[in-house]
């Protein structure tokens, strides 16, 4: 037990007897008869910590199996059998605590949240605006084989097919916690379409990706807000209303501005309002964030919207993302939706910064 305790800084035991006792008082609640409102948010507390009680169980039955083995080594029948087990124990020890200190990271209350994704074209003109409508595409793939629901809010297209502005609603389990990772400036290097040339250009987009917010979450009053109809303006044809029925909303103590122009102005103020929303329940995240520390280097996913976090280079079919140093030779497979390695990279190398800062 002393080498492992020399190899490993061991989670204090009272730590892990208070999170079952909570646990256990979580039971109790939610069996007692407790109001609706109560059960909803027991209920989310409970899920959480079930599977960390279990490996709190399991972590526990190993260190007593360990001093029972060692105090076994003491009696000559039992020796040989403690022998024969200590070196699985001891093996598999670390291992246990290293997955229950990760389960005992703190948590993002927004991971569980549906999403708002707002897609824009940066520096480079008509490429932008194309390689903004593979983004897209590319995230829209993602979503649909990771079994969520894709609804586009408000699209604005130019003459040529690209996207001069996405904003996307994603719902379904765990999604911020996973496309939180995607916000900020993406970098293409490729050929554009109308190169004569052969020339490789550089052009980038912007993601910004924003949990969900609900009413409760953020009030806005109505005389913090303008709202302005307006005829939709679009790439023609079928994507102009022919009506006053696209809406802007100014919120007026920030000048954040929100529009959308689908074809029912009751529905534009909705979504509008929903994107609003969203945007100040993050504005005052990152607030709340930026007071709790002063270096937020490590925090992967909740860095600067400005900073260039991933190249996509298409004549050597790599991606690089900056932020983990993390290169992919699988650019169409990339584009095509695949992002789970990479989100998974990223998950693992946060997960890892923040554990390192509990043990400083």
């Amino acid at each position: 037990m002393d080498e492992l305790r020399q190899t490993l800084p061991m989670i204090p035991l009272d730590k892990l007897d208070q999170i079952t006792r909570r646990f256990e008082f979580l039971e109790a609640s939610l069996s007692s008869g407790a109001s609706h409102q109560e059960i909803a948010t027991l209920s989310k507390e409970y899920s959480d910590l079930k599977m960390v009680v279990r490996e709190i169980a399991a972590y526990k039955r190993a260190l007593s199996d360990l001093t029972e083995a060692e105090e076994m080594l003491s009696d000559p029948d039992m020796r040989a059998l403690a022998e024969e087990e200590m070196p699985g124990l001891k093996s598999q020890i670390p291992l246990m605590e290293k997955a229950l200190r990760f389960a005992l990271l703190p948590k993002d209350a927004a991971d569980a949240r549906p999403a708002i994704m707002e897609i824009r074209p940066g520096t480079g003109g008509d490429e932008a605006a194309l390689f903004a409508g593979d983004l897209l595409r590319m995230y829209q793939r993602y979503c649909e084989s990771q079994g969520w629901k894709f609804n586009i809010l408000e699209l604005q297209e130019n003459d040529i097919g690209g996207v001069r502005e996405a904003s996307i609603h994603v719902e379904g389990e765990g999604v911020f916690a996973q496309l939180k990772y995607e916000s900020g400036v993406h970098r293409v290097q490729r050929v554009p379409e109308t190169e004569a040339q052969g020339r490789v250009h550089t052009s980038a987009a912007t993601v910004a990706v924003l949990p969900e917010a609900q009413e409760v979450d953020v009030d806005i009053p109505m005389s913090d807000i303008r709202i302005d109809t307006m005829r939709a303006s679009g790439a023609g044809g079928q994507h102009v209303n022919t009506t006053d029925s696209a809406v802007r909303i100014t919120h007026l103590p920030t000048g954040m501005i929100v529009t959308s122009s689908e074809k029912s102005q009751h529905r534009n103020r909705e979504i509008a309002m929903q994107v609003l929303r969203a945007r100040l329940f993050d504005l005052e995240r990152e607030r709340v964030n930026a007071e709790r520390s002063a270096d937020r280097k490590s925090q992967i996913g909740t860095g600067d919207r400005s900073e260039r976090i991933r190249t996509y280079n298409f004549p050597q079919g790599r991606m690089t993302d900056h932020r983990i140093n993390l290169t992919l030779y699988a650019l169409s497979q990339i584009m095509a939706g695949d992002l789970s390695e990479i989100i998974q990279s990223l998950t693992a190398s946060d997960q890892a910064a923040k554990l390192a800062d509990t043990d400083t």
